[in-house]
């Protein structure tokens, strides 16, 4: 007990301290741009200290929990030499993480309206579900079996872009954005692990190379299966005539109501659990029935999972008292200025301070770190992938306020990344594309997709739905830009 509350102190510090860059941006914004101060700012500051609580929930949960559940898992199947259980178990994991994941039902949702029913929100999910279950199965085999995941991604991009050619421009965005959001906060994690046991299990592979790579072809797979759908049910010339103009934005994922009960609490509490029941599910099932094992740590699964339902619900809950708030009133308070040279820095500033807080990156960045042979800068890569979202915010913000098509801004960026992989270590190259996965997470999708559609509502001629998402793809693609830029200028710096 005490080496516990010796962990969460650490962490609640760590954790701490990483809110502080967007604290320093939002009032350095308030103080010296609008020079006020938010009249909610006790909540605000509430919202701010439950946040780090639940962040620090939240890595522990992993730490304790997650990742070591992963490597076991890992080791179990392999053991018993059975790849087919093991994809089997990849696929119901994948599926079963993805049909309850709130952020895709949000995406079906909005795809359904857009496209006034067209397109069926159910069967959206089940085939984003089914994307990510056979994607999670496949990368499993494609870990124990060695193939070259900088090909299969590469080819996976190239695959996207020609799709997108043809896919009804209403839907790229959304399409694109689904990617980002078809893995959640719980199941990168575990996908992970589950790639770093395998790639430690098995003599001759590398962690880097071989262990990462699954967030990144969960992130292509939805991408092109939605796309593929809108084609074949909209027909590829549904455009903007086919639409009825929807001005307001559905944002009641983005409040919190005022006044806290017990009730409610806990009954926020269990919606956050049930959340985590298919992972859970399928976990014991494949434990005790395939395997036929108990479990090696049983009260550190628990206490992990437990920590992981009490982080989740405490950083979704301080983001909606804290962030939310000010973002949208910066947001505003930007749009009033009519200067598109604060938007744009807001744009890059949000994007670099919410990544620096990002929990998931942060507990991925250092398990790599930590069962790599390899030796990574953690402080330098977290600020690498911070920079390349704030970019990718930063040109997305600046396609809405321009009005830009976003297939051709998509292509020439996914040509860069094509051709970095060509030169970059090959070690690396997984580990970039995973990274560019994992950025889009709990705390930055909301606040970034917030921005997006606030933007797009309040410019005038852009439309919230047609210009108004996207900045997820962009803030996806940038990270593995400046990752593989600085792996090929360390690996030249090496070699002299």
């Amino acid at each position: 007990m005490h080496e516990l509350l010796k962990q969460f102190k650490y962490t609640f510090i760590e954790s701490a301290i990483n809110l502080i860059p967007i604290l320093i941006i939002i009032i350095g914004f308030q103080v010296l741009v609008f020079q006020s101060i938010p009249d909610d700012i006790i909540t605000i500051s509430i919202g701010f200290l439950v946040v780090v609580i639940g962040v620090t929930f939240f890595l522990m949960g992993l730490e304790i929990g997650i990742f070591p559940l992963g490597n076991s898992l890992s080791s179990e199947f392999l053991e018993r030499n059975s790849q087919f259980w093991f994809a089997i178990f990849g696929f119901c994991l994948g599926f079963g993480a993805s049909i309850a994941e709130p952020a895709i039902i949000a995406v079906a949702s909005q795809a359904g309206e857009i496209t006034n029913g067209a397109l069926n929100p159910l069967t959206l999910r089940i085939i984003i579900a089914f994307s990510v279950g056979f994607i999670t199965a496949f990368g499993i085999l494609r870990t124990i079996l060695g193939w070259s995941i900088s090909k299969i991604i590469v080819g996976g991009y190239l695959l996207v872009l020609i799709i997108t050619y043809f896919t009804p421009p209403s839907i790229i965005g959304l399409a694109y954005d689904s990617g980002g959001v078809a893995t959640n906060v719980a199941t990168v994690p575990l996908i992970v692990a589950l790639g770093i046991g395998i790639a430690s299990a098995l003599q001759g592979r590398s962690v880097l190379k071989d262990g990462f790579g699954f967030v990144a072809l969960a992130a292509i797979t939805p991408m092109i299966s939605i796309q593929i759908y809108g084609i074949i049910v909209l027909g590829s010339d549904f455009g903007l005539n086919n639409l009825e103009q929807v001005i307001e934005v559905v944002d009641d994922e983005a409040h919190y109501e005022a006044g806290f009960t017990v009730f409610q609490v806990l009954a926020d509490l269990f919606k956050t659990f049930l959340n985590l029941i298919p992972i859970i599910i399928t976990i014991l099932f494949f434990q005790y029935f395939i395997i036929k094992k108990p479990l090696s740590n049983i009260s550190g699964v628990v206490f992990g999972f437990l920590f992981l339902v009490i982080g989740l619900y405490g950083f979704i809950v301080g983001i909606k008292l804290g962030l939310f708030p000010i973002g949208e009133s910066i947001a505003q308070s930007l749009i009033n200025m009519n200067n598109v040279l604060y938007i744009y820095l807001f744009a890059f500033l949000i994007g670099f301070g919410t990544t620096m807080a990002e929990p998931a990156l942060i507990a991925i960045i250092k398990q790599a770190d930590k069962m790599s042979t390899t030796r990574l800068n953690v402080i330098i890569i977290r600020l690498l992938v911070a920079l390349g979202v704030g970019l990718g915010i930063l040109v997305g913000a600046y396609k809405i306020v321009n009005g830009y098509n976003i297939w051709f801004l998509i292509t020439f960026l996914y040509s860069i990344v094509v051709f970095l992989t060509i030169f970059a270590p090959k070690n690396m190259v997984a580990f970039a594309f995973d990274l560019g996965g994992v950025t889009t997470s709990e705390i930055t999708v909301p606040i970034v997709t917030a921005f997006g559609l606030f933007l797009a509502t309040n410019i005038e001629g852009r439309s919230p739905l047609l210009d108004g998402f996207g900045l997820i793809a962009f803030a996806s693609i940038f990270p593995m830009i400046t990752v593989l830029l600085y792996s090929i200028i360390n690996d030249k710096l090496m070699v002299k």
